[in-house]
């Protein structure tokens, strides 16, 4: 070859350049990307990491005033709304399962299967575009279909055909008082409230009775392990009430939830079958949680919530405390409670009756409360056409040797606290307080 051969025309030249300055170009924003996220990554853990070690002073927010406005209502109730989605762990599993349309809830929970179907659904088969379309097609009827249900769901008017004897008359005048003020509540205050949102999150708390046409929304603290006695016999799983462990309530599995059905079996069920639920005074319920779970030796709220709540609330504890969780102080449970920066999560036993059962959106057909727990269950299995010989159980579920948790009981665990503390208990449960017409309390 001559080297006249070898030299480069001008043109050959400005696209060698230029393709490699691109290259170059490309390289340097992709190597600035990188550094950038690997930065902010650090930052995030950093953050986290002082957010969950060692004590620190709680930042309580302002207290609310004691009486709130009809715009404050209504954004409480507007935010018990959750965002319509499906978690990323959700999204992981779910993604090389084929979503048939005309099954549309499997995309939304693993447990979403019609009673005596079988569960599994069967495998995608075929490129990855045809199951992204697949996929798409699916959410698109579940949202299609989820539209068109009406909510708030109907009030159903309580059949009193089977009652027969007159000592329910002022249990039936309670009963009624209790269903129109939440229903004028909701109406007032929640406006046209419709979930743009977790169906199978809102309905995971409802326990169904199929033969006897119930629905249950469990409120821990309130009575719940008796009531789930109580639907054991209902639908022939147990002939007692009174020879039900705790632990084959709460970890038997015996009760059907509603998130277990499909969509089309849930929207039925609520629509056909008569709601209750069972409140508390917010107060009470909170400090019998506390007594229950941090007074007793308990294997998993000690080590998961005890030792957490030591270590970030109280200043020089003890290796001992740290080590085993026990010996949590109400103050320090409330600090807990009221921090938006919790080093663990919220539990069911005191979480919020608007959270757990949305009574806005879900219209109970029977309100009880457990203050007069007896009178309203055995009005309400009256109602239902229950056997006449099932009565509800008056014994208490655990440490039954303690005295029950009542307003004297209250009071004892709020002279702890500080007037601001209180108050700000108070502000966390406002739409409870609100919705079931409880007395503020003494603050």
């Amino acid at each position: 070859m001559q080297p006249s051969e070898m030299v480069m025309n001008p043109k050959q030249v400005f696209l060698s350049v230029l393709i490699f300055g691109v290259a170059g170009l490309l390289l340097f924003m992709y190597l600035q990307v990188w550094i950038e996220e690997q930065h902010t990554g650090r930052i995030e853990k950093k953050r986290e990491q002082k957010a969950t070690s060692g004590w620190e002073p709680v930042n309580f927010p302002q207290p609310i005033p004691r009486i709130m406005t009809r715009e404050h209502i209504q954004e409480h109730i507007t935010n018990q709304n959750l965002k319509f989605h499906i978690t990323e762990d959700q999204k992981g599993k779910k993604e090389n399962l084929l979503l048939n349309s005309e099954r549309p809830a499997k995309v939304l929970t693993k447990t979403s299967y019609s009673q005596g179907e079988d569960r599994a659904l069967g495998k995608a088969t075929g490129p990855p575009t045809i199951k992204l379309i697949q996929k798409h097609h699916g959410t698109r009827t579940v949202f299609k279909k989820f539209s068109e249900m009406k909510w708030p769901l109907d009030r159903h008017p309580l059949n009193k055909s089977l009652i027969k004897d007159n000592k329910w008359k002022e249990t039936d005048v309670a009963q009624e008082k209790r269903r129109s003020f939440l229903q004028e509540f909701c109406k007032k205050y929640g406006g046209a409230s419709r979930p743009q949102s977790h169906l199978f999150h809102m309905v995971s708390r409802i326990y169904v009775e199929d033969k006897h046409k119930v629905l249950y929304c469990e409120v821990p603290k309130a009575g719940c392990s008796n009531w789930k006695r109580i639907l054991m016999v209902l639908s022939g799983l147990a002939s007692s009430a009174y020879n039900i462990s705790h632990d084959a309530v709460h970890y038997g599995k015996h009760l059907k939830k509603l998130d277990s059905f499909d969509l089309k079996g849930i929207y039925t069920r609520l629509n056909t079958y008569t709601k209750a639920i069972f409140v508390r005074d917010p107060m009470e319920r909170l400090v019998s949680a506390f007594r229950d779970k941090f007074e007793h030796p308990n294997s998993y709220y000690h080590p998961v919530f005890g030792k957490a709540i030591i270590k970030k609330y109280r200043p020089n504890a003890c290796e001992e405390a740290l080590n085993n969780g026990s010996g949590v102080k109400f103050k320090e449970f409330v600090h807990y409670l009221l921090d938006s920066h919790r080093p663990v999560g919220m539990d069911i036993h005191w979480e919020k009756v608007s959270k757990l059962c949305y009574p806005c959106l879900i219209n109970y057909d029977y309100v009880g409360k457990f203050e007069t727990l007896e009178e309203d269950a055995n009005y309400f299995l009256q109602l239902i056409g229950a056997p006449k010989e099932l009565k509800f159980p008056n014994f208490k579920d655990r440490h039954s040797s303690d005295e029950r948790t009542n307003a004297q009981v209250v009071r004892q665990y709020l002279k702890d606290l500080t007037p601001t503390e209180r108050q700000l208990i108070y502000d966390f449960y406002d739409l409870d307080y609100l919705m079931f017409n409880y007395t503020t309390p003494f603050l």
